[in-house]
Protein backbone atom coordinates (compact mmCIF):
# COMPACT_ATOMS: atom_id res chain seq x y z
CA UNK A 1 0.00 0.00 0.00
CA UNK A 2 1.20 3.62 -0.83
CA UNK A 3 -0.25 6.95 -0.02
CA UNK A 4 1.02 9.81 -2.81
CA UNK A 5 0.28 13.26 -1.24
CA UNK A 6 1.10 17.04 -2.58
CA UNK A 7 -0.27 15.99 -5.72
CA UNK A 8 -3.33 17.83 -7.73
CA UNK A 9 -6.23 16.61 -9.84
CA UNK A 10 -6.39 18.22 -13.94
CA UNK A 11 -8.35 21.65 -13.17
CA UNK A 12 -8.05 21.72 -9.37
CA UNK A 13 -5.81 23.91 -7.64
CA UNK A 14 -6.48 21.79 -4.44
CA UNK A 15 -3.81 19.41 -2.58
CA UNK A 16 -4.96 16.75 -2.44
CA UNK A 17 -3.20 12.49 -1.84
CA UNK A 18 -4.39 9.22 -3.20
CA UNK A 19 -4.28 6.00 -1.40
CA UNK A 20 -3.15 2.64 -3.61
CA UNK A 21 -3.47 -0.99 -2.45
CA UNK A 22 -3.38 -4.19 -3.91
CA UNK A 23 -2.66 -2.39 -7.74
CA UNK A 24 -6.39 -0.19 -6.81
CA UNK A 25 -7.14 3.32 -6.02
CA UNK A 26 -8.08 2.58 -3.04
CA UNK A 27 -9.44 6.11 -2.42
CA UNK A 28 -8.66 9.69 -2.24
CA UNK A 29 -8.08 12.34 0.42
CA UNK A 30 -7.44 9.18 2.89
CA UNK A 31 -5.54 8.89 6.52
CA UNK A 32 -1.94 7.80 5.25
CA UNK A 33 -1.43 4.66 5.28
CA UNK A 34 1.54 2.70 3.51
CA UNK A 35 4.93 4.27 2.18
CA UNK A 36 4.37 8.20 1.42
CA UNK A 37 5.47 9.58 -1.18
CA UNK A 38 5.84 13.45 -1.77
CA UNK A 39 4.16 14.35 -5.23
CA UNK A 40 5.89 17.89 -5.32
CA UNK A 41 2.98 19.44 -6.05
CA UNK A 42 2.57 17.92 -9.68
CA UNK A 43 -0.78 17.50 -11.36
CA UNK A 44 -2.10 13.76 -11.56
CA UNK A 45 -3.39 12.13 -14.49
CA UNK A 46 -3.83 8.46 -15.69
CA UNK A 47 -0.55 7.00 -16.77
CA UNK A 48 0.54 7.60 -20.38
CA UNK A 49 -1.13 4.98 -23.20
CA UNK A 50 1.56 4.36 -26.09
CA UNK A 51 0.17 2.46 -29.45
CA UNK A 52 3.54 2.59 -31.26
CA UNK A 53 6.83 2.22 -30.17
CA UNK A 54 10.11 -0.57 -31.30
CA UNK A 55 11.65 -1.96 -28.42
CA UNK A 56 13.97 -4.09 -30.79
CA UNK A 57 13.76 -7.34 -28.57
CA UNK A 58 14.02 -9.85 -29.67
CA UNK A 59 17.06 -10.15 -32.01
CA UNK A 60 18.04 -6.41 -32.03
CA UNK A 61 19.08 -5.37 -28.25
CA UNK A 62 22.19 -3.25 -28.96
CA UNK A 63 19.41 -0.80 -30.40
CA UNK A 64 16.86 -1.04 -27.40
CA UNK A 65 15.42 -3.72 -25.20
CA UNK A 66 12.95 -4.39 -23.21
CA UNK A 67 14.19 -3.18 -19.83
CA UNK A 68 15.76 -0.26 -21.12
CA UNK A 69 12.48 0.66 -23.54
CA UNK A 70 10.11 0.03 -20.92
CA UNK A 71 11.99 1.90 -18.35
CA UNK A 72 12.12 4.70 -20.46
CA UNK A 73 8.69 4.16 -21.20
CA UNK A 74 7.73 4.95 -17.72
CA UNK A 75 10.09 7.54 -17.27
CA UNK A 76 7.84 9.58 -20.16
CA UNK A 77 5.11 9.10 -17.58
CA UNK A 78 3.65 5.63 -19.86
CA UNK A 79 1.65 2.97 -18.25
CA UNK A 80 1.37 0.92 -21.52
CA UNK A 81 3.19 0.23 -24.04
CA UNK A 82 2.37 -1.56 -27.30
CA UNK A 83 5.65 -2.87 -29.20
CA UNK A 84 6.06 -3.26 -32.80
CA UNK A 85 6.92 -6.96 -34.32
CA UNK A 86 9.51 -5.90 -36.44
CA UNK A 87 12.15 -7.95 -34.42
CA UNK A 88 14.11 -10.82 -35.11
CA UNK A 89 12.64 -13.00 -35.47
CA UNK A 90 9.46 -11.33 -36.22
CA UNK A 91 6.85 -11.32 -33.47
CA UNK A 92 4.86 -13.94 -35.47
CA UNK A 93 4.70 -16.86 -33.13
CA UNK A 94 2.39 -16.87 -30.02
CA UNK A 95 5.56 -18.60 -28.25
CA UNK A 96 7.57 -14.96 -28.76
CA UNK A 97 3.61 -13.09 -27.60
CA UNK A 98 4.39 -15.07 -24.62
CA UNK A 99 7.46 -14.54 -23.77
CA UNK A 100 7.83 -10.80 -24.24
CA UNK A 101 4.70 -10.65 -21.72
CA UNK A 102 6.34 -12.96 -19.08
CA UNK A 103 9.66 -11.11 -19.36
CA UNK A 104 8.01 -7.69 -19.26
CA UNK A 105 6.26 -8.38 -16.35
CA UNK A 106 9.19 -8.91 -14.16
CA UNK A 107 11.03 -6.20 -14.77
CA UNK A 108 8.46 -3.60 -12.76
CA UNK A 109 8.64 -0.86 -15.44
CA UNK A 110 5.42 0.04 -18.21
CA UNK A 111 2.89 -2.45 -18.83
CA UNK A 112 3.89 -4.42 -22.27
CA UNK A 113 0.67 -5.21 -25.21
CA UNK A 114 2.86 -6.77 -27.52
CA UNK A 115 1.76 -6.70 -31.10
CA UNK A 116 1.73 -9.36 -33.14
CA UNK A 117 2.84 -9.42 -37.10
CA UNK A 118 -0.30 -9.62 -40.03
CA UNK A 119 1.73 -11.64 -41.95
CA UNK A 120 3.87 -14.47 -41.60
CA UNK A 121 7.96 -13.41 -41.19
CA UNK A 122 6.23 -9.13 -42.08
CA UNK A 123 6.61 -10.63 -45.76
CA UNK A 124 2.73 -9.89 -46.73
CA UNK A 125 2.37 -12.96 -48.03
CA UNK A 126 0.01 -15.37 -45.79
CA UNK A 127 -1.40 -14.36 -42.61
CA UNK A 128 0.14 -15.69 -39.18
CA UNK A 129 -2.00 -17.40 -37.05
CA UNK A 130 -4.06 -14.34 -35.46
CA UNK A 131 -6.31 -16.38 -33.60
CA UNK A 132 -3.40 -18.12 -31.58
CA UNK A 133 -1.77 -14.34 -31.56
CA UNK A 134 -4.50 -13.34 -30.08
CA UNK A 135 -5.11 -16.19 -27.17
CA UNK A 136 -1.12 -15.68 -26.13
CA UNK A 137 -1.54 -11.85 -25.93
CA UNK A 138 -1.20 -9.81 -28.87
CA UNK A 139 -3.08 -6.32 -28.43
CA UNK A 140 -3.20 -5.49 -32.53
CA UNK A 141 -1.65 -6.68 -35.94
CA UNK A 142 0.32 -4.86 -37.83
CA UNK A 143 3.35 -5.11 -40.40
CA UNK A 144 5.20 -2.03 -39.25
CA UNK A 145 7.95 -1.72 -40.33
CA UNK A 146 6.87 -2.75 -43.94
CA UNK A 147 3.85 -1.92 -46.14
CA UNK A 148 1.40 -4.19 -47.18
CA UNK A 149 1.63 -3.85 -50.68
CA UNK A 150 -0.88 -7.20 -51.25
CA UNK A 151 -4.53 -5.55 -50.80
CA UNK A 152 -6.01 -8.98 -50.87
CA UNK A 153 -3.92 -10.04 -48.06
CA UNK A 154 -4.66 -7.12 -46.22
CA UNK A 155 -8.42 -7.21 -47.16
CA UNK A 156 -8.33 -11.20 -45.53
CA UNK A 157 -6.41 -9.89 -42.61
CA UNK A 158 -8.94 -7.07 -42.00
CA UNK A 159 -11.65 -9.68 -41.94
CA UNK A 160 -10.00 -12.14 -40.10
CA UNK A 161 -9.18 -9.66 -37.28
CA UNK A 162 -12.59 -7.84 -37.25
CA UNK A 163 -13.93 -11.51 -36.19
CA UNK A 164 -11.53 -11.87 -33.56
CA UNK A 165 -12.89 -7.62 -32.24
CA UNK A 166 -9.20 -7.13 -32.57
CA UNK A 167 -7.62 -3.83 -34.71
CA UNK A 168 -5.26 -4.15 -37.45
CA UNK A 169 -2.69 -1.27 -37.92
CA UNK A 170 -0.80 -0.07 -40.49
CA UNK A 171 2.11 1.73 -42.16
CA UNK A 172 0.33 3.58 -45.17
CA UNK A 173 2.96 4.03 -47.46
CA UNK A 174 3.07 2.67 -51.33
CA UNK A 175 6.46 1.41 -51.79
CA UNK A 176 6.31 1.97 -55.62
CA UNK A 177 6.04 5.75 -55.11
CA UNK A 178 7.76 5.91 -52.16
CA UNK A 179 10.94 4.37 -54.08
CA UNK A 180 14.56 4.87 -52.34
CA UNK A 181 13.10 8.53 -50.76
CA UNK A 182 14.90 9.25 -48.11
CA UNK A 183 12.76 12.67 -47.18
CA UNK A 184 9.94 14.55 -48.46
CA UNK A 185 9.79 15.37 -51.91
CA UNK A 186 9.20 18.52 -52.79
CA UNK A 187 11.40 22.17 -53.02
CA UNK A 188 14.26 20.99 -50.04
CA UNK A 189 15.09 17.60 -51.47
CA UNK A 190 15.02 19.04 -54.60
CA UNK A 191 17.51 21.83 -53.17
CA UNK A 192 19.74 19.16 -51.61
CA UNK A 193 20.07 16.67 -54.87
CA UNK A 194 18.06 14.01 -52.48
CA UNK A 195 15.77 11.42 -53.54
CA UNK A 196 12.64 12.67 -52.54
CA UNK A 197 9.17 10.56 -51.16
CA UNK A 198 6.22 11.92 -52.23
CA UNK A 199 3.14 13.02 -50.06
CA UNK A 200 1.44 10.74 -52.65
CA UNK A 201 2.56 7.51 -51.44
CA UNK A 202 0.99 7.60 -47.81
CA UNK A 203 -2.36 9.47 -49.67
CA UNK A 204 -2.55 6.53 -52.33
CA UNK A 205 -2.33 4.07 -49.90
CA UNK A 206 -4.13 5.20 -47.19
CA UNK A 207 -7.21 5.69 -50.35
CA UNK A 208 -6.73 1.97 -51.17
CA UNK A 209 -6.97 0.73 -47.35
CA UNK A 210 -10.17 3.05 -46.48
CA UNK A 211 -11.59 1.83 -49.61
CA UNK A 212 -10.96 -2.00 -48.22
CA UNK A 213 -12.93 -1.07 -45.22
CA UNK A 214 -15.57 0.74 -47.02
CA UNK A 215 -16.15 -2.45 -49.02
CA UNK A 216 -16.07 -4.62 -46.02
CA UNK A 217 -17.97 -2.27 -44.13
CA UNK A 218 -20.92 -2.21 -46.50
CA UNK A 219 -20.88 -6.16 -45.73
CA UNK A 220 -21.30 -6.16 -42.43
CA UNK A 221 -17.53 -7.03 -41.59
CA UNK A 222 -16.55 -5.48 -38.36
CA UNK A 223 -13.05 -4.34 -39.61
CA UNK A 224 -10.95 -1.93 -37.64
CA UNK A 225 -8.31 -0.41 -39.42
CA UNK A 226 -5.68 2.08 -37.77
CA UNK A 227 -3.37 4.10 -39.74
CA UNK A 228 0.04 5.04 -37.80
CA UNK A 229 2.22 8.08 -38.47
CA UNK A 230 -0.04 9.80 -40.17
CA UNK A 231 2.44 12.59 -41.83
CA UNK A 232 0.60 14.68 -45.02
CA UNK A 233 -2.70 16.83 -44.85
CA UNK A 234 -3.67 15.23 -47.63
CA UNK A 235 -4.19 11.46 -45.62
CA UNK A 236 -5.88 13.31 -43.05
CA UNK A 237 -8.15 14.95 -45.08
CA UNK A 238 -8.84 11.30 -46.84
CA UNK A 239 -9.30 9.94 -42.84
CA UNK A 240 -11.68 12.80 -42.30
CA UNK A 241 -13.97 11.99 -45.19
CA UNK A 242 -13.80 8.25 -44.09
CA UNK A 243 -15.27 8.72 -40.58
CA UNK A 244 -17.44 11.16 -41.85
CA UNK A 245 -18.94 8.29 -43.68
CA UNK A 246 -18.82 6.31 -40.55
CA UNK A 247 -16.24 3.89 -41.74
CA UNK A 248 -14.43 2.21 -38.65
CA UNK A 249 -11.13 3.88 -39.74
CA UNK A 250 -9.01 6.10 -37.13
CA UNK A 251 -5.17 7.53 -37.46
CA UNK A 252 -2.58 8.70 -34.98
CA UNK A 253 -0.20 11.45 -35.53
CA UNK A 254 3.72 11.56 -33.83
CA UNK A 255 4.99 14.56 -32.48
CA UNK A 256 7.81 15.02 -34.62
CA UNK A 257 5.33 15.38 -37.35
CA UNK A 258 4.26 17.89 -35.68
CA UNK A 259 7.71 19.67 -34.14
CA UNK A 260 9.90 18.95 -36.55
CA UNK A 261 9.91 19.82 -41.14
CA UNK A 262 11.79 18.53 -43.84
CA UNK A 263 13.96 21.90 -43.33
CA UNK A 264 15.62 20.07 -40.89
CA UNK A 265 17.15 17.61 -42.88
CA UNK A 266 19.55 20.72 -44.60
CA UNK A 267 21.63 19.62 -41.60
CA UNK A 268 22.04 16.50 -43.85
CA UNK A 269 22.06 14.69 -40.89
CA UNK A 270 20.14 11.25 -40.23
CA UNK A 271 19.08 12.03 -36.78
CA UNK A 272 16.06 13.67 -38.89
CA UNK A 273 15.21 11.02 -41.16
CA UNK A 274 12.33 9.26 -40.28
CA UNK A 275 9.46 7.06 -42.32
CA UNK A 276 7.36 8.86 -43.18
CA UNK A 277 9.49 11.50 -43.54
CA UNK A 278 9.39 15.09 -41.75
CA UNK A 279 6.95 16.70 -44.14
CA UNK A 280 6.11 21.00 -44.86
CA UNK A 281 5.42 23.21 -41.94
CA UNK A 282 1.72 23.48 -43.91
CA UNK A 283 1.66 19.85 -43.48
CA UNK A 284 2.46 20.16 -40.00
CA UNK A 285 -0.46 22.83 -39.17
CA UNK A 286 -3.04 20.71 -40.70
CA UNK A 287 -1.99 18.02 -38.52
CA UNK A 288 -2.04 19.85 -35.70
CA UNK A 289 -6.01 20.72 -36.72
CA UNK A 290 -6.89 17.62 -36.98
CA UNK A 291 -5.59 17.34 -33.18
CA UNK A 292 -7.65 20.32 -32.39
CA UNK A 293 -11.22 19.39 -34.20
CA UNK A 294 -11.27 15.75 -33.23
CA UNK A 295 -9.85 14.42 -36.79
CA UNK A 296 -6.96 12.73 -35.34
CA UNK A 297 -7.62 9.91 -32.72
CA UNK A 298 -4.53 10.33 -30.44
CA UNK A 299 -0.73 10.50 -30.27
CA UNK A 300 1.91 7.74 -30.50
CA UNK A 301 5.79 8.39 -30.71
CA UNK A 302 6.63 5.59 -32.66
CA UNK A 303 9.64 5.64 -30.66
CA UNK A 304 12.47 3.69 -33.10
CA UNK A 305 15.94 3.57 -31.34
CA UNK A 306 19.45 2.75 -33.41
CA UNK A 307 23.03 2.92 -32.41
CA UNK A 308 24.77 6.06 -32.45
CA UNK A 309 27.01 4.46 -35.26
CA UNK A 310 23.35 3.36 -37.24
CA UNK A 311 22.72 7.06 -37.46
CA UNK A 312 25.74 8.96 -37.81
CA UNK A 313 26.18 7.13 -41.36
CA UNK A 314 24.78 9.17 -44.56
CA UNK A 315 21.03 10.21 -45.35
CA UNK A 316 21.53 7.49 -48.07
CA UNK A 317 22.44 4.62 -45.57
CA UNK A 318 21.00 5.71 -42.24
CA UNK A 319 18.05 3.67 -41.21
CA UNK A 320 14.54 5.49 -40.15
CA UNK A 321 13.78 6.95 -36.65
CA UNK A 322 13.94 8.73 -33.71
CA UNK A 323 13.63 7.57 -30.13
CA UNK A 324 11.84 9.70 -27.64
CA UNK A 325 9.30 8.22 -25.54
CA UNK A 326 10.66 9.34 -22.52
CA UNK A 327 10.07 13.50 -23.91
CA UNK A 328 6.70 13.32 -25.80
CA UNK A 329 4.50 14.47 -23.08
CA UNK A 330 6.56 17.50 -22.02
CA UNK A 331 7.59 18.47 -25.75
CA UNK A 332 3.90 18.39 -26.57
CA UNK A 333 2.94 20.15 -23.45
CA UNK A 334 5.52 22.86 -24.19
CA UNK A 335 4.67 23.08 -27.26
CA UNK A 336 1.32 22.91 -27.54
CA UNK A 337 -0.54 23.49 -24.27
CA UNK A 338 -1.67 26.62 -24.81
CA UNK A 339 -2.92 25.81 -28.92
CA UNK A 340 -4.49 22.17 -27.83
CA UNK A 341 -4.53 22.51 -23.58
CA UNK A 342 -3.82 20.41 -21.12
CA UNK A 343 -7.17 18.29 -20.97
CA UNK A 344 -6.73 17.67 -24.86
CA UNK A 345 -3.59 16.37 -24.55
CA UNK A 346 -3.35 14.02 -22.22
CA UNK A 347 -6.72 12.62 -23.85
CA UNK A 348 -4.98 11.92 -27.02
CA UNK A 349 -2.17 10.22 -24.74
CA UNK A 350 -4.35 8.50 -22.50
CA UNK A 351 -8.42 7.65 -23.34
CA UNK A 352 -7.86 8.47 -26.73
CA UNK A 353 -5.62 5.30 -27.21
CA UNK A 354 -7.95 3.11 -24.93
CA UNK A 355 -10.79 4.17 -27.32
CA UNK A 356 -8.92 3.28 -30.90
CA UNK A 357 -8.21 -0.08 -29.20
CA UNK A 358 -11.37 -0.68 -27.63
CA UNK A 359 -10.45 -0.93 -24.27
CA UNK A 360 -11.59 0.56 -20.69
CA UNK A 361 -10.56 4.24 -20.68
CA UNK A 362 -8.20 5.12 -17.70
CA UNK A 363 -9.66 6.94 -15.09
CA UNK A 364 -8.66 8.26 -11.56
CA UNK A 365 -11.79 6.87 -9.82
CA UNK A 366 -11.92 5.04 -5.86
CA UNK A 367 -11.41 1.51 -7.62
CA UNK A 368 -9.87 2.02 -11.03
CA UNK A 369 -6.84 0.22 -11.66
CA UNK A 370 -3.64 2.30 -10.77
CA UNK A 371 -1.91 3.22 -13.36
CA UNK A 372 -1.00 7.23 -13.15
CA UNK A 373 1.32 9.80 -13.51
CA UNK A 374 2.28 12.49 -11.79
CA UNK A 375 3.49 15.70 -13.94
CA UNK A 376 5.57 18.93 -13.39
CA UNK A 377 4.14 21.47 -15.33
CA UNK A 378 5.38 24.03 -14.25
CA UNK A 379 9.27 23.85 -13.71
CA UNK A 380 11.60 24.19 -17.01
CA UNK A 381 14.17 21.24 -17.27
CA UNK A 382 16.77 20.99 -20.47
CA UNK A 383 16.70 17.62 -22.36
CA UNK A 384 19.76 16.20 -21.71
CA UNK A 385 19.75 12.63 -23.81
CA UNK A 386 23.05 11.36 -21.87
CA UNK A 387 20.00 10.59 -19.17
CA UNK A 388 17.87 8.63 -21.02
CA UNK A 389 16.59 4.77 -19.52
CA UNK A 390 16.37 4.64 -23.60
CA UNK A 391 19.75 2.89 -25.12
CA UNK A 392 19.65 5.42 -27.76
CA UNK A 393 21.04 8.85 -25.70
CA UNK A 394 20.39 11.52 -28.37
CA UNK A 395 17.46 13.17 -30.05
CA UNK A 396 16.65 16.29 -32.13
CA UNK A 397 15.33 18.36 -29.55
CA UNK A 398 18.57 18.49 -26.92
CA UNK A 399 18.85 21.07 -24.00
CA UNK A 400 15.95 22.26 -25.42
CA UNK A 401 13.85 23.72 -22.27
CA UNK A 402 10.55 21.99 -21.51
CA UNK A 403 7.93 21.45 -18.81
CA UNK A 404 6.37 18.81 -18.01
CA UNK A 405 8.34 16.43 -16.88
CA UNK A 406 6.89 13.41 -15.07
CA UNK A 407 7.91 13.31 -11.29
CA UNK A 408 6.44 9.69 -10.45
CA UNK A 409 4.71 7.03 -12.90
CA UNK A 410 2.89 4.04 -11.10
CA UNK A 411 1.90 0.97 -12.98
CA UNK A 412 -0.82 -1.69 -11.16
CA UNK A 413 -0.46 -0.08 -7.76
CA UNK A 414 3.76 0.13 -8.18
CA UNK A 415 6.28 2.55 -8.41
CA UNK A 416 7.47 2.22 -12.55
CA UNK A 417 9.34 5.70 -12.30
CA UNK A 418 9.89 8.00 -9.59
CA UNK A 419 12.40 11.44 -9.99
Amino acid sequence: MITITNIKRVGSDETESVTIENGLIKGWNLPEEGGVIDGQGGTVAPALIELHAHLREPGQTEKEDLASGLAAAAAGGYGTVVSMPNTSPVVDDPAIVRSLIEKAGGLGFARLRPAAALTKGQKGEELAELTYLKEAGAAMFTDDGRTNENARTLRLGLETAGSLGMVISVHAEDASLRADGVMNEGPVSEALGLPGNPASAEAARVARDIEIVAGLHAQGVPARLHIQHLSTARALDLVRAAKAQGLPVTCEVCPHHLTLTDEALRSFDAIFKVAPPLRTQADADHLLEGLRDGSVDCLATDHAPHTRAEKERDLLDAPSGIAYIELAFPLMYTRFGETLGLDRILDLMTAAPARVMGWAEPTLDAGAKADLVVLDLTTERPVNPAGFKSKAKFTPWADESLKGWPVLTVVDGRVAYQR
